[in-house]
C-alpha cells in the first residue's frame, strides 16, 4: 500500500486550485514540486544557522560548515560514491556538464579528436560538448535511435575510434523516458579506456543510483527534479579524473594558496567550488534525499510505474493519439501528438482544464528535427500523482480534440 494521501498532504502547493479546479500538475519532469521537509530545511537554516560556511572559526560558521559538510555525505551515500571528496556541489545538471566539458576540453580534447553523445540529448548536454568540439576543432558524433526510441546500441559500438576521448548520454531522456542501457555502454566505452559521463537529471527520482556499481566516470543531476530547491546541484567525479582536470572558476574557496606570481589550488572537492555556494540549497537537497529514501525508493518506482501502465493504457484508447518514446524500459513519462494539432494549442486547452503539461521541443531541438515534428505534448508523473488525475488528463485531451480537430 503506498500512502498517497498523507504524502499529498505534505504537498503544500498540491492544494492549488487553478480556474476554479484543483490543480493537477504533470510537469515533473521539469521541476518537481517541494515537500513541508525540504521547505523547513530552508527556513530552519535561515532561521538557526545562517552563515557563510569554511571559513569562520565563530559558532554560527563552524555550525554551518559541519550541516553543509555531512549534506555532502548524505550525497555520496545516496548515490554510493566511494568518498564525499568526489561530490562536487553546482548550481544544476547544466553547470555539472559546462565544468565537464570546459575542464575536460583544455586537458583532454585536441584537434580532430571525437565525443559521443545522442540525438535524445537534452541541451544541457548537447550544447557544451558541441561548442566544445567547434573550440577544439574536434568532431561530435550522434548515436542514433531505433524506432521504439531506445538508442541504436550496433551502432555506438561502432562508433567507437582511437579517435574517441569521451561519451556522454542521458541516463533518462526528458522527452521519450527511455532509460538508456549505462552500464553496457560504459561497459564497452571502457574497454578502450573512454571515460563516460552520464546526464543523470531525469533518473534520481526514479531509479536507484549507484556510481560505483554503474563504473560511471562522472554523473551530473539537479536538486530540483528531485523535491530539492531550484539551484543546487552535482557533479560526481572519479577522484582519479577530478585530479586530473583544471579547475573550472577561479575565487574563493578554491584556492589553498595565493602569490603575486602564482596560485596554489585547493584539494577536491573544494577545487571546484569557487565562491560562496548555496548553502540552503544543499541543506533543502539534504532534506529531499532523506525524505526519498524515508519512503523508499522501491517504493516510489512501484508506484511510479504503475501509474506509466495506467496511462499509456488510457491514451492509448484515445483515438489519433502518437506516444513518442514505446520502449519497455522507461519511466513514468509520456510524450505525444493529437492528430496534427499542434502542442501549444493542446497544451492551452489543457491548461484551462486545470492541469499543467508541458509544451514544445523540451530543450531537445535536434531530437524534434530528428524526429521531424514540432514538439510534442509531455505529462510526467511521480509519487504524488494519482490514477484520477490521470483520468481528468484523457477528459481534457477529448476536450482538446473536440474543439481543435
Amino acid at each position: 500500500m503506498f500512502p498517497i494521501e498523507k504524502i499529498r498532504s505534505e504537498f503544500p502547493i498540491l492544494k492549488t486550485k487553478v480556474y476554479n479546479k484543483p490543480y493537477v500538475y504533470f510537469d515533473n519532469a521539469a521541476t518537481t514540486q517541494k515537500p513541508m521537509q525540504v521547505i523547513r530545511a530552508i527556513t530552519d537554516y535561515y532561521e538557526k544557522e545562517n552563515c557563510n560556511i569554511h571559513r569562520g572559526m565563530h559558532y554560527l560558521s563552524v555550525k554551518a560548515t559541519e550541516a553543509y559538510e555531512e549534506s555532502r555525505s548524505v550525497v555520496r551515500d545516496f548515490i554510493n560514491a566511494d568518498k564525499s571528496s568526489e561530490i562536487i556541489f553546482t548550481r544544476g545538471t547544466t553547470e555539472s556538464i559546462n565544468l565537464v566539458a570546459d575542464s575536460f576540453g583544455k586537458k583532454f580534447i585536441s584537434e580532430g579528436d571525437e565525443v559521443i553523445i545522442s540525438v535524445m540529448e537534452h541541451h544541457s548536454n548537447f550544447v557544451p560538448w558541441q561548442q566544445m568540439c567547434l573550440e577544439r576543432k574536434a568532431k561530435l558524433k550522434f548515436i542514433p535511435l531505433l524506432e521504439d526510441g531506445s538508442l541504436d546500441m550496433k551502432a555506438f559500438r561502432e562508433m567507437i575510434t582511437e579517435k574517441t576521448r569521451l561519451v556522454a548520454v542521458s541516463h533518462i531522456s526528458n522527452v521519450l523516458g527511455t532509460v538508456n542501457p549505462m552500464k553496457e555502454i560504459i561497459v564497452h566505452a571502457h574497454q578502450s579506456d573512454i571515460p563516460v559521463l552520464i546526464d543523470g537529471a531525469q533518473a534520481v527520482a526514479h531509479l536507484t543510483v549507484d556510481v560505483q556499481d554503474l563504473d560511471a566516470d562522472f554523473y551530473c543531476f539537479s536538486g530540483h527534479k528531485m523535491y530539492a530547491p531550484m539551484g543546487i546541484g552535482i557533479l560526481y567525479g572519479k577522484e582519479k579524473w577530478l585530479e586530473e582536470l583544471p579547475p573550472y572558476q577561479m575565487g574563493g574557496e578554491m584556492i589553498k594558496d595565493v602569490y603575486f606570481d602564482h596560485t596554489v589550488f585547493n584539494e577536491l572537492p573544494f577545487k571546484f567550488e569557487a565562491g560562496t555556494p548555496n548553502v540552503e540549497g544543499v541543506m533543502g537537497l539534504r532534506a529531499a534525499i532523506n525524505y526519498m529514501n524515508d519512503l523508499g525508493m522501491d517504493k516510489i518506482g512501484a508506484w511510479q510505474h504503475e501509474l506509466l501502465l495506467y496511462a499509456t493504457s488510457k491514451l492509448n484508447e484515445i483515438e489519433g493519439i502518437k506516444i513518442f518514446g514505446t520502449t519497455a524500459n522507461k519511466i513514468c513519462l509520456i510524450s505525444f501528438l493529437i492528430h496534427n494539432i499542434h502542442p501549444y494549442d493542446a497544451g492551452l486547452i489543457i491548461d484551462k482544464m486545470g492541469i499543467a503539461v508541458r509544451t514544445g521541443h523540451h530543450c531537445a531541438e535536434p531530437l524534434m528535427e530528428y524526429l521531424n515534428i514540432p514538439g510534442t505534448i509531455r505529462a510526467s508523473f511521480t509519487f504524488y500523482n494519482t490514477k484520477e488525475e490521470i483520468d481528468r488528463l484523457v477528459v481534457a485531451i477529448e476536450k482538446a480534440k473536440e474543439m481543435l480537430f
